[in-house]
């Protein structure tokens, strides 16, 4: 998806920023990672200052870790990395970046072990908890025992990072406040939909709407087509069939007739017409991506 490439570089970009403030020459004194300046007289939430390194021979050893774009090397590297600087504060920036890269590479349970290794370090992390999250609520089947137990794990997870995005996501210094808000909605917005979707599976479908529209509300310069056409769902389930016909609408006019979502969206809009008789909408023309 083009909004998840395009947040997910942003963070990638910052991962690498927080190896170079985490420097030994840098831990006088450091930045407060991923916020701007505050207004004279506004407060700002405190932000959690960034893993560092104590020693130069640890940076090195980051560095030279880091340097891995394989999903597996990168694995490899933070687990020897780990046991050879066991208290280091910058492990978990190496196992972050292995879960994006897992992540990339459609490994669903390699990126949800490397999240948790992450989730472990640092508890508060939003990527992380998202990630996680999303791949638990995934992979989570009716059929499973523990069905129950894995999409309260998740839900929890997912709210936890819509209470830690602003206080615990590190970027560049000097990153734009765009970009910064930009990431922060992003991950809000995937908080939310994890959370829409599972009440969606649980067929609560009031909690579902609340969830979905949040989802939509967080990123609104870029929804996700998916979003949409479930809140469409969630409210016909609830026979709120005009508003749903609008939704549904909108989510045929993000998405290709020749795609699953697409072909989907145009079945539930057509559906919603005849129950509402309202008049067929006029063909759309494709999408431009």
């Amino acid at each position: 998806m083009k909004r998840a490439a395009v947040i997910l570089g942003i963070l990638s970009i910052a991962v690498w920023a927080e190896a170079r403030n985490s420097g030994p020459t840098a831990q006088q004194n450091p930045p407060a990672a991923g916020q701007a300046a505050p207004a004279q007289g506004a407060t700002a939430p405190p932000t959690k200052r960034p893993p560092q390194a104590k020693t130069q021979p640890e940076f090195d050893a980051y560095k030279a870790a880091m340097a891995n774009t394989d999903a597996a090397a990168m694995e490899k590297a933070a687990t020897d990395f780990a046991t050879k600087f066991p208290d280091s504060e910058i492990r978990l920036l190496l196992y972050q970046n292995a879960m994006r890269l897992y992540q990339t590479a459609n490994n669903a349970e390699k990126t949800e072990a490397m999240g948790r290794k992450v989730i472990s370090l640092d508890g508060d992390n939003p990527e992380a908890l998202v990630i996680v999250a999303e791949v638990i609520a995934e992979r989570t089947r009716d059929a499973d025992i523990d069905k129950d137990q894995r999409f309260a794990e998740a839900i929890s997870m997912a709210q936890k990072a819509t209470q830690t995005v602003d206080t615990d996501l590190t970027m560049q210094t000097g990153t734009p406040q765009a970009k910064i808000d930009a990431a922060k909605g992003y991950l809000r917005s995937q908080a939310y939909s994890i959370i829409g979707t599972i009440e969606y599976k649980k067929e609560n479908y009031a909690v579902a709407q609340e969830n979905l529209q949040k989802s939509i509300d967080a990123y609104p310069s870029d929804p996700d087509p998916v979003v949409v056409l479930r809140l469409a769902l969630a409210l016909d389930k609830q026979q709120k069939y005009a508003e749903a016909l609008k939704v549904a609408t909108r989510a045929v006019e993000m998405s290709q007739d020749n795609t699953v979502i697409g072909t989907t969206a145009r079945r539930e809009r057509d559906r919603l017409q005849q129950l509402t008789g309202a008049a067929p909408s006029q063909p759309q023309s494709p999408p431009k991506n």
